[in-house]
């Protein structure tokens, strides 16, 4: 019958970099085409944020964190989120 030897573990490299923190995620907002079948409502205005045909409107879409962890989206109208003063920052493209 085999009997176990305990191996030695080799000691940690010194030399090894150090694992960067997560990164902390904030709230953030960005500008999108408002796309067929949306059916998501305007956080400041309470309308519909609807799609129309032969026009581009925009939408801000606004992912929201809550202590670094992610929590909800909320949705605006362009002039909505301009008329709200960018709640959540200006909108990246």
């Amino acid at each position: 019958m085999a009997t176990r030897v305990a191996s030695k573990k080799s000691p940690a490299k010194k030399g090894a970099a150090a694992k960067p923190a997560p990164k902390k995620w904030t709230s953030r907002a960005v500008t999108r085409l408002i796309e067929a079948g949306s059916m998501t409502e305007c956080q400041h205005c309470e309308e519909r944020v609807k799609f129309r045909a032969r026009h581009r409107d925009m939408q801000v879409i606004c992912n929201i964190y809550v202590k670094g962890v992610w929590d909800h989206v909320e949705h605006f109208h362009e002039e909505c989120y301009l008329d709200a003063k960018e709640p959540f920052g200006p909108p990246e493209e």
